[in-house]
């Protein structure tokens, strides 16, 4: 057997091994205890979380639904506004669609319009009467085909006839035609190409015309803007223009609109197909219509601007017609 002091040295060696297992048994125990009691109170955060975040999530799902924005187009016919009739000639070409979406786009913003589009076509295409329907715009949809010794031979422009000169003047025929010479509701003539941008603000400027009213347009002739000359008492007297600044009236298309019912009371009116050179397109119009001093400034006597010859980029299509390439029956 062994002796009692063998006994207690053994006793002495392995107690304090014993008391060091048990204490890091226990430590080890209190922290996966700690550490599971973290895990229930992170579960119980992160759930209570996820609830919260679902909660704000499904508010917000229900506050977008119960705010659902319905585009209502055009606004509200007026019976109190006079109704401004857009005159837009096209024609078919890449960026057709794209320039005429731009400017419906526009128009869809402007109150008591009537948008006649007239293409140089010998029949009304499909591609814009599909577009016309669906921009539920009030709208007529006319056509005139220009004349082969009339039309540009490539992208050189016929600088005697512009581009436009007779869809122009049948929608003035078509406006003619429709309402009477005593026809009561007041109303505004614009020509509007597809190929320029314009701000809201011109539409309203315009609808108060009472014989034609006028404004810069930026871009043309070479300038950053050309513009009617405008004295301290609000008259028009002369053309801030390089080309030819004796014009009678030295202005672009897109400068001036017209009541319409100086339209209506002047049927010799019209844009000269002949004898006109390039530039006084606007004038052959013009001076049957009015006098310099007759012209009404707008746009704050003609200082700001409010239309821009913009023109989109004609596309470069190189690749197109080759095999494997895109469809030519998509309608762009």
């Amino acid at each position: 057997m062994p002796k009692r002091r063998d006994i207690v040295a053994i006793v002495l060696i392995v107690l304090p091994w014993m008391l060091l297992i048990s204490v890091w048994h226990q430590s080890n125990v209190t922290s996966v205890l700690a550490a599971q009691k973290a895990d229930t109170s992170n579960g119980r955060s992160d759930s209570r979380a996820l609830k919260e975040s679902s909660s704000l999530q499904n508010r917000d799902i229900v506050h977008v639904l119960r705010t659902e924005y319905v585009y209502s187009r055009p606004p509200p016919w007026s019976e109190i506004l006079p109704t401004l009739h857009i005159i837009t000639p096209t024609y078919t070409r890449p960026v057709q669609k794209a320039e005429l979406t731009r400017l419906a786009n526009t128009l869809l913003h402007v109150s008591n319009l009537h948008w006649i589009v007239v293409e140089d076509s010998q029949r009304r295409t499909t591609l814009v009467s599909h577009f016309l329907q669906e921009t539920g715009l009030n709208y007529t949809h006319l056509n005139v085909l220009t004349p082969l010794n009339y039309k540009a031979k490539g992208d050189v422009r016929n600088p005697r006839v512009p581009r436009g000169t007779l869809q122009r003047n049948l929608a003035l025929r078509w406006l003619r035609e429709t309402f009477s010479v005593n026809y009561s509701q007041p109303g505004v003539v614009y020509f509007a190409d597809d190929d320029n941008t314009y701000s809201l603000q011109l539409f309203e400027e315009m609808r108060s015309t009472k014989k034609v009213s006028v404004w810069p347009v930026a871009f043309v002739g070479g300038l950053r803007y050309e513009s009617p000359k405008v004295s301290g008492q609000g008259k028009v007297y002369g053309w801030k223009t390089v080309f030819d600044p004796h014009r009678p009236f030295a202005i672009d298309m897109a400068g001036f609109a017209v009541n319409l019912g100086l339209i209506l009371s002047k049927p010799q009116a019209y844009f000269k197909l002949r004898g006109v050179k390039g530039g006084y397109q606007e004038s052959s119009l013009l001076k049957e219509l009015v006098t310099l001093s007759e012209l009404e400034p707008k746009a704050s006597n003609c200082t700001k601007v409010l239309v821009w010859h913009t023109r989109t980029e004609k596309p470069v299509l190189v690749n197109e017609g080759k095999k494997g390439f895109t469809d030519s029956n998509v309608e762009i």
